[in-house]
C-alpha cells in the first residue's frame, strides 16, 4: 500500500496505459480521479477495486485541449477533493504519416492532447502542491521523443517536448518539495501492438534487448514508485522503460 491516504489524479485513464495506472494506484490505496472524453467500461472494476482497498474513484469528463473547460474541471476537483498529492499527465493520441503528407490539423492536434494539455493541467495543479510543499507530477513521455521514429514527427515532437517541459517544471518547483518526472516507454502491448502480425511482431521484438514486448502493469509499476515516497528524492528524471531498446 504504497499509496495509501493519497489522491492521484490520472488523464486518459479509462483505457490502455492509463487503465493499468488507475488499478495500480488502487492497488496500491490511493483514492483516484480520472479524467478522459468517456467513462470507459472499467468504472465497475474500479470501484470493486477501491471498495475492497478502502480508496475511491471517480470520473470527470474532460477534454483535455481544451484550455477553458479542463482548467476549470480541475479547479472544481481542486476544491472537492481538498488538493492533489499525485497528477499523472497520460493522455494522448497519434496521428501518423510521413512529414511531407501531414495536415496541420494531424500536426498541432498531437501537439495540443500530447504536450499542451500537460501544460494547461500542471500550471492549476503544480500552484496547489506549491501551497502544500509537496506533491508529485508524473509526465507519461515515450521512447520515441528521446530517439525519433520514422512517420510519427509529431508524436516525437509532442514527447520530447513533454521531456523538455518535465525537467524545466522539476527545476522550478523543486525548492517546494514538489517533484516532478517523467516516463519514456517503449513498445508495450496495447490494443496497438495486438493489431500486429506475427513478421511485424518479430521485427519489433529484434530491437528489444530483452527479446519481448513490455506489459501496461510494468509500466505502472514506475509510475508507483515515482508517485510514492520511495521516490521522494528523485525528480527531473526520465525513466524509460524499453526492455533495454533506448540505451
Amino acid at each position: 500500500m504504497l499509496l495509501e491516504g493519497k489522491k492521484a489524479l490520472v488523464t486518459g485513464g479509462s483505457r490502455g496505459i492509463g487503465r493499468e495506472i488507475v488499478l495500480a494506484f488502487l492497488r496500491n490505496g490511493a483514492s483516484v480521479y480520472y479524467i478522459d472524453l468517456a467513462e470507459g467500461e472499467s468504472l465497475a472494476e474500479y470501484r470493486e477495486l477501491a471498495k475492497s482497498t478502502g480508496a475511491t474513484v471517480e470520473f470527470r469528463e474532460g477534454n483535455v485541449a481544451d484550455e477553458a473547460q479542463i482548467t476549470s474541471v480541475i479547479e472544481e476537483l481542486l476544491k472537492t477533493s481538498g488538493g492533489l498529492d499525485v497528477l499523472v499527465n497520460n493522455a494522448g493520441i497519434t496521428r501518423d504519416g510521413l512529414v511531407f503528407r501531414m495536415s496541420a490539423k494531424d500536426w498541432l492536434d498531437v501537439l495540443t492532447v500530447n504536450l499542451t494539455s500537460a501544460f494547461y493541467i500542471s500550471k492549476v495543479v503544480s500552484r496547489d502542491m506549491i501551497k502544500k510543499r509537496t506533491g508529485s507530477i508524473i509526465n507519461v513521455a515515450s521512447i520515441v521523443g528521446v530517439i525519433g521514429n520514422a512517420g510519427q514527427t509529431n508524436y516525437s515532437a509532442s514527447k520530447a517536448g513533454l521531456i523538455g517541459f518535465t525537467k524545466s517544471l522539476a527545476r522550478e518547483v523543486a525548492g517546494r518539495n514538489v517533484r516532478v518526472n517523467a516516463i519514456a516507454p517503449g513498445f508495450i502491448n496495447t490494443k496497438m501492438t495486438e493489431a500486429l502480425n506475427d513478421e511485424q511482431r518479430k521485427a519489433l521484438t529484434n530491437q528489444i534487448p530483452m527479446g519481448r514486448i513490455g506489459e501496461p502493469s510494468e509500466v505502472a509499476s514506475v509510475i508507483v514508485f515515482l508517485a510514492s515516497e520511495l521516490a521522494s528524492y528523485v525528480t527531473g528524471q526520465v525513466i524509460q522503460i524499453t526492455g533495454g531498446m533506448g540505451m
